[in-house]
């Protein structure tokens, strides 16, 4: 079913040590998104273990880090407030059970056709918000809202940067064990050391307690439950898969490697069914803690599963030691992975992309930030689609012309997708065409399984004319994916370009 990914001594050191720098940033987390939904933070805190631990197990991206999160926590409040815990346990099942489905109907593959400047939005978005997230820890623990100042806050502000200055010159000097676990030590035996007066991770809450005891959730099995909870059970769903399957796709780009988005709907609904049954509050991919993990030298499976199992051993055999951890080191901490999220380069780019993609960049960042992660990539991609249907569907065009051996030569331009498939189609005639021909491919993009079918069906009209095709400049994903046109390819490691295809083959 899965394997941990190390081979070396060396593989399980960087990952076990990953998980737990994870692990240490996550107790906060999961406390704080406890208190947003209204629950006990042992609540969050169990979740944030066996969403972690069953996501890392079953889910279709190594490395990624899933857990309880904000974007879960704002849907399920008034769930919470009018019915109570209970009904919340019944509904992250019911979410869990939404999320296999998805994946059984293999609906992960969509996330490919995301534009680019909606992952922009998201990613720039949901920077600002995890470094909005920290500002109410500049808050004196129990005054009812006051800020720090004076000394206090100085203290604060230079332990935060002392974390931030570890995190970034380490790997300078050693990459033999990860920047920001260091950074958290070094600033805790600092504290402790000096009997300093800061806001510690105890200040939140009691993080004690046992192993999660298997419950089923205490409401009555009728069509009224039913009622109540499926509402929010659809929206946690979705909210869970798009912040999931997006994170996924950021962590893809970040490793050079390819996550499998239907089996990570799978991962996600196994491990939020599980979990409301254990009492916990739900959760789904993490893009802070799943940077932490990556940038740590986390790559694997084994780095998600060390993070879940020390977070329960901070739990039931820990919990002192991890209050005492000065908040400011988790705060450096973060603020270290909102500067690694944030996508600086869009700022340089703004003037010079489309207006459309600007527009929808500045759009889905700012639908983040004052509404929710759903919401935004929902409205993102859809006004994008506007944009590229009326700019784009019919621009897709060839240049032909004759080389001296007697081929014919097309070079295509434009995106071929489901809503230029037809268009492409009609722009070859292969009973007139010589016998040699040649499709360039070099500034043009195959964006979904439509477009492979179509390069599928052009080429069987050749083969049946009896004319020879060659098919230059897809990317590799492409030439797998084609089942009549894959023998047809001409491979140029060098030249070809690399891009995901929006195929239920690769996901």
């Amino acid at each position: 079913m899965f394997k941990l990914g190390c081979q070396s001594r060396v593989c399980f050191q960087n990952e076990i040590l990953s998980g737990l720098t994870v692990a240490l940033a996550l107790v906060p987390e999961a406390v704080a998104f406890a208190f947003v939904a209204g629950v006990d933070p042992l609540v969050g805190l169990y979740a944030a273990f066996m969403v972690g631990l069953l996501a890392s197990i079953f889910g279709g991206r190594p490395g990624m880090i899933s857990g309880a999160t904000g974007a879960m926590a704002v849907v399920m409040v008034a769930l919470v407030a009018q019915h109570g815990v209970e009904y919340l346990f019944a509904a992250v099942v019911l979410t869990g059970l939404i999320q296999i489905l998805a994946g059984i109907l293999r609906l992960g593959k969509y996330i490919r056709i995301v534009p680019h400047p909606v992952m922009l939005g998201f990613v720039n978005g949901l920077a600002i918000v995890i470094f909005l997230a920290q500002i109410p820890h500049f808050q004196i623990p129990g005054s009812g809202g006051q800020w720090m100042a004076g000394n206090e806050l100085m203290i604060f502000a230079g332990l935060i940067v002392l974390t931030m200055a570890i995190i970034h010159f380490l790997p300078k000097l050693t990459s033999a064990f990860p920047a920001s676990l260091a950074a958290i030590i070094v600033v805790s035996l600092l504290v402790i050391g000096l009997d300093m007066n800061t806001k510690t991770v105890g200040d939140l809450a009691s993080i004690k307690g046992g192993f999660p005891v298997f419950h089923i959730p205490g409401v009555s099995f009728s069509m009224e439950t039913l009622r109540i909870i499926f509402p929010y059970a659809i929206i946690l769903a979705a909210v869970g898969l798009i912040e999931s399957l997006l994170t996924m796709t950021l962590i893809d780009d970040i490793t050079g490697t390819r996550g499998r988005g239907n089996r990570e709907c799978m991962g996600q609904g196994i491990a939020n069914t599980v979990t409301g049954f254990f009492g916990g509050m739900g959760g789904c991919a993490m893009i802070g803690q799943s940077m932490i993990n990556v940038n740590s030298g986390g790559h694997q499976r084994l780095s998600g599963i060390s993070a879940a199992l020390f977070l329960l051993m901070f739990i039931m055999f820990a919990s002192g030691l991890i209050e005492m951890i000065p908040m400011a080191a988790l705060v450096g901490v973060m603020f270290i992975v909102v500067m690694g999220t944030f996508e600086w380069s869009s700022l340089r780019i703004m003037g010079k992309i489309p207006k459309t993609d600007a527009f929808v960049l500045i759009l889905v960042s700012g639908v983040t930030v004052f509404s929710d992660l759903a919401v935004a990539v929902v409205v993102g991609v859809i006004v994008s689609a506007l944009f590229f249907a009326w700019e784009n569907a019919s621009h897709i065009h060839v240049k032909s012309y004759d080389v001296e051996n007697g081929s014919r030569v097309y070079e295509l331009n434009g995106p071929l997708f489901f809503g230029s498939v037809k268009n492409f189609l009609d722009l070859f005639t292969p009973a007139e065409d010589p016998d040699d021909v040649i499709i360039e491919f070099q500034n043009s993009r195959v964006a979904d399984h439509s477009a492979i079918e179509a390069i599928d069906n052009l080429a069987e009209k050749y083969i049946k004319a009896g004319k020879k095709l060659h098919l230059r400049h897809l990317s590799p994903e492409c030439t797998e994916l084609l089942t009549k046109a894959g023998d047809l390819v001409e491979v140029n490691m060098l030249e070809d370009p690399k891009y995901h295809v929006a195929d239920d083959k690769l996901s």
